[in-house]
C-alpha cells in the first residue's frame, strides 16, 4: 500500500521562535526555514523533527502551504514530492516546475477574482493608512497576483479583526462568496474562492490514484483552512494547542 501525507507546514512542521514551548534556551531546536536575509526563523521542537524522522520513512510527503516559491525554497526540509504554494493556488511537480494544466486551470478563472480582490484592497489600504500599525500585502508570485494578507506591529488577532469587521466583512466579494477571508493570530488573509488548498489536494489525488489504486492517506495541519483538504485524506493529525485544535476541542 502506498503512503501519501498533506501536510502544511508552518505552525504543523515548524514555528517562529516565539510560538516555541520552551523558548531560545531550548538546545534541541533545529532551524527548518530562514529569512530573505538568511536570518533563522523557523524552528522545529524536539517532537517535531521527531515527526519528520518517522514520516520520512514510510510516507511519501506532499507539502501544502501558504508560502510563495522563495519562502518554500528557504525551507532545510528535503521534500521530494509535489508541492502545494500559495495557499492552493499554485502545484509544482517533482523537478520544481510549475503544473501547467493546474496553472492553466487556475488562470481561465483568476482575471474575474482579481477585480474582486484589487476593488476590496484598495478599501484596506485607505483604512492602513488611517491607523497604525497595520502592514498589509499583496502575495505576487510567478508575476501573478494571488491573494492578499495583513499583519499588524502589536501581533494580536484583536487588532486585525477590528479590520476585518469594518472593512472585509461588510464588502460585496465578501458577501457574495467571490472572496473570503482567514484570520489566524497576526494574519489576516483575503483570498479569492478558487485559491483553497482543498481543490489543489484533490487534484494531486486523483492523479495518485490513477498511480497506486492502493492508496492510504493522511492529513496535516493546524489551522480552519487547512480542515477542508485533511477532510478528503482517510486520517488527520492536527498538533495541540492550535486554532484547528481549539475549534475541535470546543464541539
Amino acid at each position: 500500500m502506498q503512503r501519501y501525507i498533506f501536510l502544511d507546514l508552518d505552525d504543523t512542521l515548524f514555528q517562529t521562535l516565539r510560538k516555541c514551548e520552551f523558548g531560545a534556551d531550548d538546545a534541541r531546536l533545529q532551524v527548518r526555514a530562514f529569512l530573505p536575509d538568511g536570518t533563522p526563523n523557523s524552528f522545529a521542537t524536539h517532537k517535531q523533527q521527531w515527526l519528520w524522522d518517522w514520516l520520512s520513512q514510510g510516507f511519501k510527503i506532499v507539502p501544502v502551504t501558504a508560502r510563495d516559491v522563495h519562502a518554500f525554497g528557504r525551507c532545510t526540509l528535503p521534500f521530494q514530492e509535489e508541492v502545494v504554494i500559495n495557499h492552493g493556488a499554485v502545484i509544482l511537480d517533482k523537478q520544481r516546475q510549475v503544473d501547467s494544466v493546474w496553472m492553466e486551470r487556475m488562470m481561465l478563472t483568476l482575471p474575474v477574482y482579481q477585480e474582486k480582490l484589487f476593488d476590496l484592497w484598495a478599501k484596506i489600504e485607505r483604512y492602513t493608512k488611517q491607523h497604525q500599525g497595520f502592514k498589509p500585502h499583496l502575495v505576487n508570485d510567478f508575476d501573478i497576483t494571488w491573494y492578499g494578507y495583513i499583519k499588524h506591529t502589536d501581533r494580536t488577532e484583536a487588532t486585525l479583526t477590528t479590520l476585518l469587521e469594518a472593512v472585509i466583512k461588510p464588502h460585496e466579494s465578501i458577501l457574495d462568496g467571490s472572496l473570503y477571508w482567514h484570520i489566524n493570530g497576526n494574519n489576516l488573509a483575503v483570498l479569492p474562492k478558487i485559491i483553497n488548498k482543498e481543490d489543489a489536494v484533490n487534484y494531486l489525488l486523483a492523479h495518485y490514484k490513477n498511480q497506486y489504486p492502493d492508496l492510504l492517506t493522511f492529513g496535516a495541519g493546524d489551522s480552519r483552512t487547512d480542515a477542508a483538504f485533511i477532510t478528503l485524506c482517510d486520517y488527520a493529525l492536527i498538533p495541540k494547542n492550535t486554532q484547528l485544535f481549539r475549534t475541535l476541542a470546543s464541539v
